[in-house]
């Protein structure tokens, strides 16, 4: 059984940082691109941070030199390091982990956990 489980969020004022982790289990972790989506009440999920399996890593626009992903496949585990947190940065975060196998592309998600910025 593949479970993704995250922990870090909270609440956080403007400026502040936060550390999101996202446990791995039931899948080959190392062989998998993690990442990061994000949904705000009224819009849609975007995606915000992925690395790949070798280690390669993109940011959205939004969050670039503010946030940082990164993978320990030790652990089994992505994170999101997110720093100088804005108000419109709050969102249920959730993680996912992704494979292509042969021709059919596998998603797993993790149940997200909350992020509010406010003062």
């Amino acid at each position: 059984q593949v479970q993704l489980v995250e922990s870090g969020g909270g609440l956080v004022q403007p400026g502040g940082s936060l550390r999101l982790s996202c446990a791995a289990s039931g899948i080959i972790f190392r062989l998998y691109t993690v990442g990061w989506y994000r949904q705000a009440p009224g819009k849609q999920r975007e995606l915000v941070a992925a690395i790949t399996s070798g280690g390669s890593t993109n940011h959205v626009d939004s969050v670039k030199d503010r946030f940082s992903i990164s993978r320990d496949n030790a652990k089994n585990t992505v994170y999101l390091q997110m720093n100088s947190l804005r108000p419109e940065d709050t969102a249920v975060y959730y993680c996912y982990a992704r494979t292509i196998v042969g021709t059919n592309t596998r998603t797993y998600w993790g149940q997200g956990t909350q992020v509010t910025v406010s003062s």
